[in-house]
């Protein structure tokens, strides 16, 4: 189950947005080449990554922005900016390009630090937008909790898109990612669960003054949680396959 769009316009062309998805996009086909070498992609990541021992160490402090523009495959990369697509634009569009690019590097900054106070021994290497893009999750939650997000849902061979409102898959996301921050080894390598839940909650924090400046929870007694404009409707077409009739 992941988002594929919200019902969201954003008034203004997000810039920065498409900044970071086309830095992400070329900095991973810079190095996808290389991939299958293990000696060249450990020595690349050992140089880039994140390694929490080394920031430990006070070494290193530049890899905690370098590593966020580092994926480890295809679907890391796609599966981050897609989201960064769904959410950041509306995020631009309230903070404003560059208050939004700050936003986003402290953000993502605070989320590597959190990963590393959870594991501050750790040789794993880690990469990814994923912390940084968690924060704008989380202020987007506190922005617009009832905007409606498109949800394809995948079981097997069922295949069905649902609308639903941001808390709700927000929601379930940021709980999905704290069951895996309690019960897994940070040390062990895998998902940096810290890091997206400490991401999420940095986010939330870091837009409450701009939440407050449009007047809090009078805020969402005008909009009733939806964004403060119409929603976006899709229309829908007529799918090209051919029903099959029944005797």
């Amino acid at each position: 189950m992941f988002p594929i769009r919200d019902h969201n316009p954003s008034g203004r062309t997000p810039f920065v947005v498409y900044a970071l998805i086309a830095a992400n996009v070329l900095i991973f086909l810079s190095y996808v080449g290389f991939m299958d070498d293990a000696r060249l992609i450990n020595r690349f990541y050992f140089d880039y990554a994140i390694i929490p021992a080394r920031i430990s160490d006070g070494v290193a402090l530049e890899t905690l922005v370098t590593s966020m523009f580092l994926h480890g495959g295809w679907m890391h990369l796609i599966g981050n900016m897609l989201f960064l697509w769904i959410f950041g634009d509306n995020m631009e569009d309230e903070m404003g390009h560059l208050p939004f690019l700050l936003f986003y590097m402290v953000a993502g900054i605070g989320a590597g630090l959190v990963h590393i106070v959870t594991a501050p021994g750790s040789l794993v290497p880690t990469i990814g937008a994923s912390g940084a893009i968690a924060a704008v999750m989380g202020g987007y939650l506190l922005m617009f909790p009832k905007a409606r997000v498109d949800i394809l849902l995948i079981l097997i061979i069922y295949f069905r898109v649902f609308t639903i409102p941001a808390f709700v898959m927000l929601g379930v996301w940021l709980g999905m990612q704290f069951l895996g921050s309690v019960s897994s080894n940070p040390d062990a390598g895998g998902v940096a669960y810290w890091a997206h839940t400490g991401g999420f909650v940095i986010g939330l924090v870091l837009c409450i003054p701009m939440w407050l400046k449009r007047g809090g929870p009078a805020y969402w007694n005008r909009t009733h949680g939806h964004p403060p404009h119409p929603e976006h409707r899709y229309k829908l077409s007529q799918s090209r396959i051919p029903r099959v009739p029944r005797r």
